[in-house]
């Protein structure tokens, strides 16, 4: 008597899969206000445990080594935050005079449409200096609010640590169970995927390290060149709020466009701001970030502008800054099997294809 396999029909095994994906999502939004921290201790884990190694290759213990990981890693947060306010508080006296600058650049704008264009707007007897006044600090409260509530998305912030100190603190015994998970396969294969995984993400690390670096002397010097004060502090925080697509690199340029409105003199400064932007948008989604970040993760552009839709949408501000070392992830997941990889080849680049080997007639003719 033989035994017949059991074949599920295409559109159960359809369904089936559909369901896993509604039951996943659904599981990372409700429990998101711990697996985010929980997502983040372990990219910071992985990011300082080279920095561990380091430190336990001469005999420091692996508890120390792991306290002074996160010391350092708290040093660097508090000190960029630190750099932020101080230069937000030194914001507070250019701004002293700012309805007299708002009321200056409405004369502009009418005597630039009078001399210019050939007819007289009238600006400064139709708008109110000080509505207008009120209507900036509203923006300027939106924007407040959209910071306060990235960094709420990120939830929990004493969490994070926490995960990291655990993360760094039982890395080997975390790779022990996962090498009991999978005790079918070979544990020195496993271990070396695991740490294959960890490059994947140290990588794409580095490479968003570069483009910030890059970005950051891009800006500051074209706010230099155009002689917007607090250029380092606009440069800066372009550079780092570049990490969230399409809404932090527009944020980056309308702070120093904002800035230099209410406190230069002249109109062309806040074009030349926007003229910088796009043009440094253009080396960067072009160049930058394809070659550097691009090459380091090997995630295709179509699953990468997906991937950061479904971030959004899901984990809001911090989805987007996970989903590409969790897509990365996934793929080098899925090349470990044949039966899973299609979607590794779909999240990544399609290979190039190999040179055609040459017949044996082009043989006997060369």
């Amino acid at each position: 008597m033989t035994s017949k396999t059991l074949q599920l029909p295409s559109y159960l095994k359809a369904l089936a899969v559909l369901s896993l994906m509604i039951l996943v999502v659904f599981i990372l939004i409700v429990g998101k206000s711990i697996l985010i921290p929980l997502a983040l201790g372990a990219f910071f884990a992985v990011l300082f445990t080279p920095f561990s190694l380091f430190l336990e290759k001469y005999k420091v213990p692996r508890v120390l080594s792991s306290i002074i990981s996160l010391v350092l890693m708290i040093g660097l947060v508090a000190g960029l935050l630190s750099f932020i306010v101080s230069n937000l508080i030194s914001f507070s006296a250019d701004f002293a005079n700012v309805s007299v600058r708002i009321n200056t650049l409405i004369q502009q704008v009418d005597q630039f449409t009078s001399t210019q264009l050939g007819f007289q707007q009238k600006l400064a007897d139709q708008l109110d200096p000080n509505a207008l006044l009120s209507l900036l600090n509203k923006n300027s409260s939106s924007i407040s609010a959209f910071a306060i509530n990235a960094i709420g998305s990120l939830s929990s912030l004493i969490l994070i640590p926490l995960f990291m100190f655990f993360f760094l603190f039982y890395r080997d015994h975390l790779v022990s169970v996962l090498i009991s998970i999978f005790r079918d396969a070979d544990p020195a294969e496993v271990k070396s995927q695991i740490i294959r995984l960890r490059k994947v993400v140290l990588n794409y690390i580095s490479g968003v390290g570069k483009v910030m670096v890059i970005l950051a002397i891009l800006n500051i010097t074209a706010y230099s060149l155009i002689g917007v004060e607090h250029a380092i502090f606009f440069g800066v925080v372009g550079a780092i709020l570049n990490i969230i697509p399409y809404v932090g690199p527009f944020i980056g340029a309308l702070l120093p466009m904002s800035y230099a409105l209410l406190t230069m003199d002249n109109l062309l400064s806040p074009l030349l701001i926007l003229g910088a932007y796009q043009a440094i948008q253009l080396l960067e989604g072009n160049y930058l970030t394809p070659k550097i970040v691009g090459s380091q993760v090997n995630l295709n552009a179509f699953m990468t502008f997906l991937g950061l839709l479904l971030g959004a949408s899901i984990w809001g501000v911090a989805g987007m800054i996970l989903i590409i070392p969790i897509l990365a992830i996934l793929r080098e997941i899925f090349d470990l099997s044949s039966s899973t990889k299609p979607f590794a080849l779909l999240l990544g680049e399609e290979p190039k294809a190999a040179p055609p080997k040459p017949t044996p007639d082009e043989n006997s003719n060369s």
